[in-house]
């Protein structure tokens, strides 16, 4: 199946909660746990403040929150949310303008291998080499999905640092792995 990456609209809140819940708890479970994942979700995917940041990235150019729908449905702008399998937040980074950060890329663990994360990937890309020269991201270590994603795609490591996942309560220190790609 083909995919399309478009810009999502506040109403996908929820369905971007729900990709996220299903891609974390098979990403992370085994070195996080399922109720360190559950915690996290709730914290980081808090529903309005989901629908703030997708509608501001639909104000700006140098953002995007996009979902991944199947490509040639010509009903899938009116169902986005029935339909979507994934989804990707990026933007310019507030510290390094060239710079953006890809915030966010998962999909739904059924569709892995499947082009989804490729899409978003590309559209991400697409979308921002007009405002920023390189993309920027972090992935846990352990995330072996993701960091196999991320290098079969031409990004280079370029730092490994430790993160407290932000002051959400867990297993303490992990190890992130940091990646560039040039635009």
């Amino acid at each position: 199946m083909d995919w399309i990456a478009r810009q999502a609209t506040p109403t996908a809140a929820p369905t971007v909660r729900e990709i996220a819940r299903e891609s974390w708890h098979a990403a992370y479970d085994e070195f996080l746990g399922s109720a360190q994942v559950e915690r996290m979700i709730d914290e980081w995917y808090a529903l309005d403040e989901l629908e703030e940041s997708i509608a501001t990235a639909s104000d700006r150019d140098d953002e995007r929150f996009l979902l991944a729908v199947p490509a040639g449905d010509a009903h899938a702008s009116d169902r986005e949310t029935a339909d979507a399998v994934g989804f990707a937040h990026a933007g310019s980074h507030p510290d390094e303008p060239p710079v953006a950060s890809l915030a966010r890329l998962y999909a739904r663990p059924p569709v892995w291998g499947e082009g989804v994360g490729t899409a978003l990937l590309e559209r991400v890309e697409a979308d921002l080499r007009a405002t920023c020269e390189r993309l920027r991201l972090t992935v846990l270590a352990d995330n072996d999905v993701g960091v196999s994603f991320y290098e079969s795609r031409g990004f280079d490591r370029v730092a490994t640092q430790v993160s407290d996942l932000e002051g959400v309560d867990g297993p303490g220190e992990l190890e992130e792995f940091v990646y560039e790609k040039q635009l």
